[in-house]
């Protein structure tokens, strides 16, 4: 009984479904080890300011934002998804390693921006890869699977880096030497997969699909939007935890706790939203959120603060499967590409514009007002998931 149980969970899904899983999975380990190491390498190593760190990571989430929505209407364009998804694997998985061989930060601008380009031309096609993998009623699972190789690697790829530089004691410039054997890994993963020939052609012009979206889509962007501008980066609950009284050894390890309930959580939450609908299913993750947020605002124990940051990690694996498997119902199948892309972009630029806030909040006013500011747009997104959402997606699936 325990193996037709075990059966029944993965039932939907097909080798597709795990190539890609698997790509993400070595795309974010190779992503991971260079991200938590990359700001050391330019303060110490290159002797760059902390505005140069922000500059160049500002250009590389601006790149990756603006290009997501792009690269899906592309994709739609020329209904191709694996040939567009494999260049930007590969481009990414190229530009890595590069970095190691700065001399100065403008070479690093360089390397950033090439990686985050290849992120941004890769995500669309291959999400929408990953919703042809399966059938509608599995589509949760599907993109859970992929959120579990993608949090997976977040937890690894610092592990990893850890490793370099302290028990192999290699110097700093190897781990961004060593970011092309999981990045080789991923383009062999997709290169694996089969994409099925479309007969569906997009009558694309200039509009980039913009006026082919139904309005359902676009009351959800609009939740999503709300909800996202209150969402700032990460990097504000590693801050907090630390300046809480946290070691920095300790925060990198609730960090990587985060993400490793991000990668449990995110299979079950898909196959969850297979039967019981993405709205509920969302609307835990946003209740989840705001809870999260309201904790980082109001509490000062240090066990909380980081039991508070693994429940955030429910929060990430969740959204981030079913918020992708949500947006694929409303929009027909030749048009997947171009709507993640720009669901994608809504996202990015809203936490872009987030996180600018939060900056100036964390700076001028107090730590306590990013997180208060959060939870209140978050509370606003709850209400508008709640008014302008239907119940229940295959009421309004296209395909």
């Amino acid at each position: 009984m325990k193996i037709d149980k075990r059966e029944k969970y993965f039932t939907g899904l097909t080798r597709n479904t795990f190539l890609l899983a698997l790509t993400s999975l070595f795309a974010d380990i190779s992503s991971e080890m260079l991200y938590p190491v990359l700001p050391v390498f330019l303060t110490q190593t290159l002797h760059a300011s902390g505005g140069i760190v922000g500059l160049i990571e500002g250009i590389a989430v601006a790149t990756q934002n603006l290009v997501q929505g792009f690269s899906g209407w592309l994709s739609d364009k020329w209904q191709k998804r694996k040939g567009i998804a494999l260049f930007g694997y590969a481009l990414s998985a190229v530009a890595k390693p590069f970095t190691g061989l700065a001399a100065a930060w403008p070479w690093v601008l360089g390397t950033r921006f090439f990686d985050r380009m290849g992120s941004a031309v890769r995500s669309a096609p291959r999400d929408a890869l990953i919703a042809a993998s399966a059938g509608e009623k599995n589509r949760g699972k599907a993109f859970g699977l992929e959120g579990v190789g993608d949090n997976l690697g977040a937890f690894i790829g610092p592990l990893i880096a850890v490793m370099i530089l302290f028990l192999f004691q290699l110097k700093i410039r190897a781990v961004f030497y060593l970011t092309i054997i999981p990045g080789i890994l991923s383009v062999i993963m997709i290169l694996l997969v089969k994409e099925k020939k479309s007969h569906a052609k997009s009558k694309s012009k200039i509009d980039l699909h913009l006026r082919n979206f139904p309005l359902p889509y676009w009351k959800y962007l609009l939740v999503i939007a709300l909800f996202g501008i209150g969402n700032s980066s990460n990097a504000f609950l590693i801050l907090q935890t630390k300046d809480l009284g946290f070691s920095l050894e300790s925060t990198i390890l609730i960090y990587a706790a985060f993400n490793l309930v991000a990668a449990l959580i995110s299979y079950p939450a898909g196959n969850l939203s297979d039967k019981l609908g993405r709205k509920n299913v969302l609307l835990v993750s946003f209740l989840i959120y705001l809870i999260t947020y309201i904790g980082f605002a109001t509490i000062k124990n240090l066990w909380l603060i980081a039991a508070s940051f693994g429940l955030y990690g429910l929060y990430q694996g969740i959204f981030r499967s079913v918020g992708k498997a949500m947006a694929t119902d409303f929009i027909p199948q030749h048009l997947r590409a171009s709507g993640i892309g720009w669901y994608a972009t809504t996202l990015g630029l809203t936490g872009l514009a987030a996180s600018i806030i939060a900056g100036q909040l964390w700076d001028k006013v107090g730590h306590t007002a990013v997180f208060i500011y959060g939870a209140v747009f978050g509370l606003f997104g709850i209400v508008l998931l709640i008014t302008l959402i239907p119940g229940r997606k295959r009421k309004n699936e296209v395909t």
